[in-house]
């Protein structure tokens, strides 16, 4: 069972694998900042003061809404006056459909033989799940010699957007409370006229600009993937978490899939021929992908929202669950590796430090004084056209409202954030949040479809380690008592005078729903009761949480009504002009490639295989930078010199990892897999200055590939599509 508020939760951190309202909240946008020549302090009502900065950093700028482009409205006069560059339907045909979609990724093919190139971290729990007993190919990496090598994997596909079919008319009027019923059977009608499940396809309604736009992405899904090559840990994650959203970097962040279509390798039409050339400086290059979701066009109360309330939440939440599997691993190591919870905890490590970096965006006040200045300026356009400003005036100050309503609830926000979440909660936790709710349907007499369905709900969450559990549930009783306070009701009634932990162990040794075995059979016997602990605790919850879920559930309704009419103002004002925020769904964005300033220095371009060998010998064996044992001694034809990462100022956000990077002539040449630490704040605002996407050079892989991996088959395979 999905309640509004745990849908909410799954989009957010969809986005990202995606929360005592401040001073300013529901005050309306902040004032324009005052002209002048040289640095100027400016000061908002949320802070304090900021830094000696120059008067333009504090205004709109052309890009802020970012560069990431559709299909159906690229910007051909900015290509050309940019890069004198001039596209024609075919380059976009091109790319489009050699550009695919992997769960949570995205992909590309690379061969005329189906071989598709994504990253490791996106491919890593295909690795873990073709892994046969007695291997470790996670930490030792995969390469298939032959065809017949190369492994199935199970329930592994890929997407390819054949076409785009633009269905605004179908929406026009439809309120976004409905959109969603409309969406289904509008995609139901496509898919049949394009073949449906049986022919391979899947459509997804896709919204632009809030739903102001609205489009059936056509796409052909392909199930047959077998992995070909994984490098080892160590070169796909080279340098852990500390080196995660930072450049310079050294990591070989690829990995080969290949599609099969009736048992043979799949000929795509189009696919990116491998650059023998590279890039350089100041080079123009594409990024080809989908972008998971971007919040460029909420008004500043709603971005006020997520730094008083949800981010600061999430971020918590991330952080907690981070310490409960950590502490499961280290006294478990061999049954949390059996259940891939090491790269659970790598996800989660990334969502973290990912929400610290917009946490830390929305509280740059520059960010906020340059969004805020953009609500101004499109504010003002919108109430200088007369019947625009009829439909559309009071948007802001409605949306204020609801923000400010939604933080009265944040207290109910934290303590119940992901509270049946699969990843974040107990398995005893969620059994006893829906046995409550079947127990209760039981003794209201509601229809036995009804209860039957609650029975096989509690029935079919998972099996889950009872010392993984009594972690996860000590975190969430933690969580109720910091958000909610030790004197709550709600929290005296769940602990019943302990402390959480104590709390959560003896309902783990008392409660039937602690393992799926008792469980099942007290639900076939009829013998599980509202005195079993797990059902008391759940119900000490249920009335405070379903009264928030009500209440918090209607702000929402509201808030998406009101976020539709902004976008449909925006498109009103602004056309195609300037891009949709991101929807995971495929975009192009283009940028060059260019070093920039930080920390007082400049990162380069380029890095290169010298610089992961300084990191090796720097930091030392057992680290986040060490190297497996073929790295050691590499062969005398293995060129240090060569380009390893590589950094460009094309716009990309979680979604994007996998995606190819390509040149003017649709040649791959790289792989980006990350962003730098000042792209965090890319969710709300795009600022070029600073702002890198972080690619795998082609050149790099294939130095890899030949001279350390010694996968001359790959190699062929790659550079014979040079002569496409």
């Amino acid at each position: 069972m999905r309640t509004a508020v745990q849908s909410l939760f799954t989009t957010i951190v969809a986005a990202t694998v995606a929360g005592c309202a401040g001073a300013g909240a529901g005050a309306g946008p902040a004032p324009a900042p005052a002209r002048a020549a040289v640095d100027t302090v400016f000061v908002v009502d949320t802070v304090v003061a900021t830094p000696l900065v120059a008067a333009d950093a504090l205004r709109a700028g052309r890009f802020d809404n970012g560069k990431m482009w559709t299909f159906e409205y690229p910007p051909m006069e900015y290509f050309r006056e940019a890069y004198d560059f001039r596209p024609d339907s075919a380059w976009f045909e091109h790319a489009r459909l050699a550009a695919l979609r992997l769960p949570g990724c995205t992909a590309s093919f690379v061969s005329a033989r189906g071989l598709v190139l994504t990253n490791h971290h996106c491919g890593r729990g295909s690795v873990f799940d073709v892994t046969r007993p007695g291997e470790r190919l996670v930490d030792e990496g995969f390469l298939a010699e032959t065809l017949v090598d190369e492994r199935p994997v199970a329930d592994l596909y890929v997407d390819q957007l054949i076409t785009v079919v633009d269905v605004s008319d179908e929406f026009a009027g439809v309120p976004a409370g409905r959109r969603s019923q409309v969406s289904e059977a509008v995609s139901r009608r496509i898919a049949a006229e394009y073949g449906g499940a049986d022919g391979g396809i899947e459509v997804e309604i896709v919204e632009l600009w809030n739903g102001a736009v609205t489009k059936a992405y056509v796409f052909h899904r392909f199930s047959d993937i077998r992995l070909v090559f994984a490098p080892e840990l160590q070169l796909g994650y080279f340098g852990g978490d500390s080196d995660n959203f930072t450049y310079p970097r050294y990591a070989l962040d690829m990995t080969f899939f290949r599609v099969y279509v009736d048992g043979e390798p799949y000929e795509p039409e189009f696919y990116f021929p491998w650059t023998a050339d590279g890039v350089e400086e100041g080079d123009a290059v594409f990024v080809i992908g989908n972008p998971g979701s971007t919040a460029r066009l909420e008004t500043v109360a709603q971005l006020e929202f997520r730094r008083d309330v949800s981010e600061k939440a999430i971020l918590d939440l991330f952080t907690s669950r981070i310490e409960a599997l950590e502490a499961y691993s280290g006294e478990f190591p061999e049954e949390a590796e059996q259940l891939g919870t090491r790269n659970r905890i790598f996800g989660l490590m990334n969502a973290q430090k990912l929400y610290t970096g917009r946490y830390a965006a929305l509280n740059d006040p520059i960010v906020m004084v340059r969004r805020a200045d953009t609500e101004r300026k499109f504010r003002t356009a919108v109430e200088q056209n007369p019947r625009v400003g009829e439909l559309y005036r009071d948007l802001w100050d409605r949306m204020a409202e609801v923000q400010a309503r939604k933080a009265a609830l944040h207290r109910e926000y934290g303590a119940f954030l992901a509270l049946t979440s699969g990843g974040f909660a107990s398995a005893v936790a969620r059994r006893a949040y829906l046995a409550s709710r079947y127990l209760a349907a039981q003794a209201a007499g509601a229809p036995t479809s009804r209860v039957s369905q609650l029975a096989d709900g509690v029935r079919a969450v998972g099996a889950q380690p009872a010392a993984l559990q009594v972690r996860l549930l000590t975190a969430r009783l933690r969580d109720l008592v910091h958000y909610l306070g030790d004197t709550s009701r709600v929290v005296q009634a769940v602990l019943e005078g302990r402390t959480p932990e104590a709390a959560a162990r003896l309902i783990l040794e008392r409660s039937i729903l602690s393992d799926s075995t008792s469980c099942t059979r007290a639900l076939d016997e009829g013998t599980l009761t509202g005195r079993d602990p797990a059902v008391r605790m759940m119900a000490a919850l249920t009335g405070r949480f379903d009264d928030y879920q009500q209440a918090f559930g209607a702000l929402l309704a509201d808030e998406q009504e009101i976020a539709l009419a902004v976008g449909r103002a925006w498109f009103e004002v602004y056309g195609t002009a300037e891009p949709p925020d991101a929807t995971f769904s495929l975009r192009m964005a283009d940028g060059v490639v260019k070093p920039y300033d930080y920390n007082g220095t400049v990162a380069p371009a380029y890095t290169t295989f010298y610089g992961l060998y300084d990191h090796y010998y720097s930091y030392g064996t057992g680290t986040e930078w060490d190297l497996p044992q073929r790295w050691l001694n590499p062969p005398a034809s293995f060129d240090l010199s060569t380009p390893l990462n590589f950094v460009s100022t094309a716009d990309i956000v979680g979604g994007n990892s996998g995606s190819p990077v390509i040149n003017v002539d649709l040649e791959l040449v790289g792989v980006a897999f990350d962003g730098n630490i000042e792209s965090l704040s890319g969710d709300y605002i795009y600022l070029p200055k600073s702002n890198r996407a972080v690619s795998v050079d082609a050149r790099g892989m294939i130095e890899a590939l030949e001279d350390i991996y010694g996968a001359a088959r790959l190699v062929d395979e790659l550079i014979a599509g040079r002569q496409r």
